[in-house]
């Protein structure tokens, strides 16, 4: 089984690629993952403050080009992780039939950080992932009512400690989706 997850910020320089980055490193072969923008900056690489933080973990950034989000990318993606709920909208608002495969990334965190152990199985990732999004998605009523920000910050132009908050909201997000993935 394949699976195919993109991941979707503005400008396609920091914070998507950090996704991007992020996910091809924690996940087996069977994912494909790929990001772009809603305004990208296209052909551009990633943002030095954010590539910086990506090499100290480890993962370096090589080769990547920013690219324009457009319907076919949308289309053609079993999982869109946006980086903000504005990001969410114009995804499905450019493909209304992905609005139940689009979520923040920020939110997929906080929904697969309240799953059973074991509620996620599969022989590979892309089986786990097929698996974890309608798991996910039906935590949803334990986590009404409560005031949630599932936005990552967007860090282009500004200060080194405001790249540091946005790679640490992916990383936690993204720590949750591959614990659960793992129990």
């Amino acid at each position: 089984m394949a699976f195919s997850v993109l991941a979707v910020c503005t400008g396609n320089i920091c914070r998507s690629p950090a996704v991007e980055t992020l996910l091809r490193h924690a996940l087996d072969p069977s994912v494909t993952v790929a990001s772009a923008g809603t305004r990208a900056l296209v052909g551009q690489p990633v943002a030095e403050p954010m590539a910086e933080l990506l090499t100290a973990d480890g993962l370096p950034p090589t080769g990547f080009a920013a690219r324009q989000l457009v319907p076919a990318l949308v289309e053609q993606a079993d999982l869109v992780l946006a980086l903000t709920t504005a990001h969410r909208a114009r995804v499905v608002e450019s493909v209304p039939s992905a609005v139940r495969r689009t979520v923040t990334v920020t939110e997929l965190g906080r929904l697969s950080s309240t799953l059973a152990p074991g509620a996620v199985t599969g022989e590979d990732d892309a089986a786990r992932l097929a698996a974890l999004l309608p798991a996910a998605l039906q935590e949803r009523p334990r986590h009404a009512g409560r005031r949630h920000d599932d936005d990552v910050v967007d860090p282009y132009r500004r200060s080194g400690a405001t790249y540091r908050r946005s790679y640490d909201q992916i990383v936690d997000a993204l720590t949750s989706v591959v614990a659960a993935l793992r129990a």
